[in-house]
């Protein structure tokens, strides 16, 4: 099966609005940044607006007040958290998924690998809210290839249901990943170079030359999210993370591995985004 088949025919090809765009593309120029401007231009988008406005009025967010416009969101969450949760927002909402497919939980593990992301960041070069973008996007191919091959997709779950690794089982019965279908996803959006060479080896990061930091990070990401899912304790992170990957990328690990427990629950303030999914 040809890669470029899931995108020639399919009839769901997810489109991000333009507000999300401009936000990606406003990383690495922070200083030209006009916050009113950003605000007035998610305002203009009535379902990003009432997404924004849902999370900031969560339990999480909650003031004595009503949070009503976006200029109330920005003061109250400041813009690093707006931009994260209109991408988050923008980018799920963009996606259909099939019939049958978990959404939620699809999601909240996007939003989660996305904010452990951001979270590793802060330790390296690395834009955080690029690293976020990234962690949102990187197994978008699931649902992709679950839209375009749902018969086949399920012989692969069912391989990886019995212990198979979802790579390795993808590349038996298509002959590539969700890996590569997302990172193409990528490029067709015209997102950096970086995110969609970090989406490709997010799971061999060393193999990547020159080393991909973007790469590294998901890596780091991922093994953070499957710790916390099975309910590691500090000691035994700190024995099992990959210092040769957080090496690689000229991660600051000794210092992240101290503040480790900041990483616990750091998706929960975006899952007022799943209400309604």
């Amino acid at each position: 099966m040809e890669l470029a088949a899931i995108f020639d025919s399919s009839k769901q090809l997810p489109n991000i609005p333009k507000v999300v765009q401009e936000l990606i593309e406003s990383f690495n120029d922070e200083d030209s940044i006009d916050i009113d401007d950003i605000a007035d231009k998610i305002s203009k988008d009535q379902v990003l607006t009432a997404k924004v406005l849902r999370v900031a009025n969560s339990a999480r967010y909650s003031t004595s007040r009503d949070v009503k416009t976006m200029n109330d969101a920005v003061v109250l969450l400041g813009l690093s958290m707006l931009r994260t949760m209109v991408l988050a927002s923008g980018i799920s909402g963009a996606v259909t998924v099939p019939q049958g497919f978990d959404r939620k939980a699809f999601w909240k593990d996007s939003f989660a690998v996305g904010e452990l992301a951001k979270w590793i960041a802060r330790y390296t070069d690395v834009n955080p809210e690029t690293a976020f973008t990234t962690g949102m996007l990187y197994s978008i191919g699931i649902v992709l290839m679950h839209t375009e091959y749902p018969q086949e997709c399920v012989g692969v779950d069912a391989m990886v249901s019995e212990g198979k690794d979802r790579i390795e089982a993808e590349n038996q019965v298509f002959g590539y990943s969700y890996a590569d279908v997302s990172a193409e996803l990528a490029r067709r959006w015209r997102f950096p170079d970086e995110m969609s060479e970090g989406i490709a080896y997010h799971y061999k990061p060393l193999e990547s030359d020159p080393i991909s930091k973007m790469a590294g990070i998901l890596y780091l990401a991922r093994f953070l999210r499957k710790a916390h899912q099975e309910k590691m304790n500090e000691a035994q992170i700190i024995e099992g993370f990959p210092s040769d990957v957080a090496d690689a990328i000229g991660m600051d690990h000794a210092k992240a591995l101290q503040e480790v427990q900041d990483t616990v629950g750091v998706e929960e303030g975006l899952e007022a985004l799943l209400e309604g999914l």
